[in-house]
């Protein structure tokens, strides 16, 4: 059974710093490009960060561009997301998910497994 794992989130304050992780099981993660999405209350689910399999180049949105950092440990079959001088508008959950590969890595249709999920709530 495959199965992605989030972990990580909690609260922060403003300016604060938090490392997600995204664990997998039955899925080998090296074979598999990563992406972080995030999905606040009342707004769709936004493409975060994603690595590619070769590591080369990873992708960021705009918003988190210089403040989160996405990396792969393919021997602990996980990849983190660093989150540095989070601000109130990163509360969200955050989602990890996996796709052998992808054009558009902000779009969800890309992904094929999902994590449930973990909340990040920055306060101000």
């Amino acid at each position: 059974q495959v199965r992605l794992m989030e972990s990580g989130g909690g609260l922060v304050q403003f300016g604060g710093s938090l490392r997600l992780s995204c664990a997998a099981s039955g899925l080998p993660l090296d074979n598999y490009a990563i992406g972080w999405f995030r999905q606040a209350p009342g707004k769709d689910r936004e493409g975060v960060a994603c690595i590619s399999t070769s590591e080369v180049r990873p992708i960021y949105g705009n918003s988190v561009k210089g403040r989160f950092t996405i990396s792969r440990d393919n021997a602990k079959n996980t990849v983190y997301l660093r989150m540095n001088s989070l601000k109130p508008e990163d509360t969200a959950v955050y989602y990890c998910a996996a796709t052998e590969d992808y054009t558009d890595y902000a779009s969800t249709y890309e992904y094929d497994y999902w994590g449930q999920g973990t909340q990040v709530t920055v306060s101000s």
